[in-house]
């Protein structure tokens, strides 16, 4: 997306910024599994699967396995995803304004939110996006 003036910016919608490259993880998976595949992909977060439709996703980030895994001490291939990640998601609508997203996304004390359009997730929403869209 092209760089907006700050008064655009507030009224662009999540999905003309967000991140398309959503990289999913199975739960079950070791905290060591997950570095790997976000370093491979080269993303800071993985949405972790659901295990059924009744159940919410979860999501695991860098600061997730620096806080959790790293400063403890623990290793990695004993730690399971879901022992780490955060959940549920916040998630927005692909056409919610991103004035509404950053405070949403403030209130929660997160960084990112995913992008759920009803059916499935879309992208992901993250603050970095919000801030590259400014233009001074």
């Amino acid at each position: 997306m092209a760089k907006k003036k700050m008064k655009d910016v507030r009224f662009a919608k999540a999905a003309d910024v967000m991140t398309k490259n959503v990289v999913y993880i199975d739960g079950k998976k070791s905290a060591a599994d997950a570095i790997m595949l976000m370093k491979k992909k080269q993303v800071s977060s993985l949405v972790v699967n659901r295990r059924g439709h009744e159940d919410a996703w979860g999501i695991l980030t860098r600061k997730d396995v620096v806080n959790k895994v790293v400063d403890p001490g623990k290793d990695p291939h004993d730690v399971k995803v879901f022992e780490i990640m955060s959940k549920p998601l916040i998630m927005v609508s692909p056409g919610l304004a991103l004035k509404y997203c950053a405070r949403l996304m403030n209130q929660a004390g997160v960084r990112r939110a995913t992008v759920f359009d009803g059916k499935e997730i879309v992208g992901i929403l993250s603050n970095t996006d919000i801030f590259n869209a400014i233009k001074v």
